[in-house]
């Protein structure tokens, strides 16, 4: 009997104390949600960006060094150690601009608004409702006439880089001035028209175009430095196509094509950046409409 109960002792001892379940921490489940944030985010981040190509190619070649490893390939596993280091750098060097993107938009994502909402009261904004009304006005107006025009909207981030390549403006905002500004055959037609606030602050003003290369084929000159503007600032851009008077507009490196008036003017009021004056409370979810 003594001999049965030492060997179920041993038998416990040596398979099933090892499945005893470890302590866990609070901190320990906030480390785990911190992780899988982060690598969902890099993981959308490489599908959104040409690392996705990149991360493919890789697996690839990390099939091949484990069927090297597998059948004692000793040449291969070599070359694979001594090139390791150098291919990280490179994709660093490569992938430079796509990793400055991720940071940029990283910086400008407010992490703790989207997590808590204040209770508050609106006591100003970026630009007034008449503002957004005169450029849907002149934009479309624009448009049924097949006059190309390029409108960047400023938000936080500063276009004074922009605004010096143009002729400064500094001029309150209408409908007739934007399709003045941008008459074929005048002096200020060529290029962006920047505006911040209620004022039309410089004309004339070069964009760095867009490197996207999943932009359509059809588009030309104008879109591409609408979209290059939103890929490098946080600002919104009109585009008036010359060929076709459609109007489109570019945030945050996409271009949503072929907008009405209202959704025009539903896309300037996300960014009128209305500004609050927030009290205590402190709320974890916005209350519905009406309670």
């Amino acid at each position: 009997m003594s001999e049965i109960i030492e060997s179920i002792t041993s038998f416990i001892e040596r398979y099933v104390t090892w499945l005893s379940i470890p302590s866990i921490k609070w901190t320990d489940i906030v480390e785990v949600l911190i992780i899988s944030v982060l690598l969902y985010r890099v993981l959308a981040w490489i599908k959104e960006s040409k690392a996705w190509s990149l991360l493919k190619g890789i697996v690839i070649i990390l099939v091949f060094v484990i069927v090297a490893a597998m059948f004692s390939m000793t040449t291969i596993l070599w070359i694979a150690k001594n090139i390791f280091g150098v291919a990280v750098t490179a994709m660093v060097v490569v992938f430079q601009p796509e990793l400055r993107k991720a940071l940029e938009q990283l910086g400008r994502r407010k992490v703790l608004s989207s997590l808590f909402t204040f209770d508050n009261r609106i006591i100003g904004e970026r630009f007034s409702d008449e503002t957004i009304n005169e450029i849907a006005r002149g934009s479309f107006e624009m448009g049924r006439a097949k006059t190309g025009a390029l409108i960047v909207i400023a938000q936080n981030d500063s276009l004074a880089d922009y605004e010096k390549t143009g002729i400064i403006l500094d001029s309150a905002i209408s409908s007739q001035l934007l399709i003045n500004i941008f008459e074929h055959n005048t002096p200020l037609h060529d290029g962006a028209v920047i505006v911040r606030g209620n004022r039309i602050v410089s004309a004339t003003c070069y964009l760095p175009l867009s490197e996207n290369y999943d932009l359509s084929k059809e588009l030309g000159t104008r879109h591409r430095a609408g979209v290059g503007i939103s890929e490098v600032t946080d600002s919104m851009t009109i585009i008036v196509s010359e060929e076709t008077g459609r109007v489109s507009v570019a945030y945050e490196g996409n271009l949503t094509r072929n907008v009405d008036v209202e959704q025009l003017k539903d896309m300037l009021r996300m960014i009128q950046g209305k500004t609050y004056e927030e009290k205590k409370s402190l709320r974890l979810f916005k209350r519905k409409a009406g309670t």
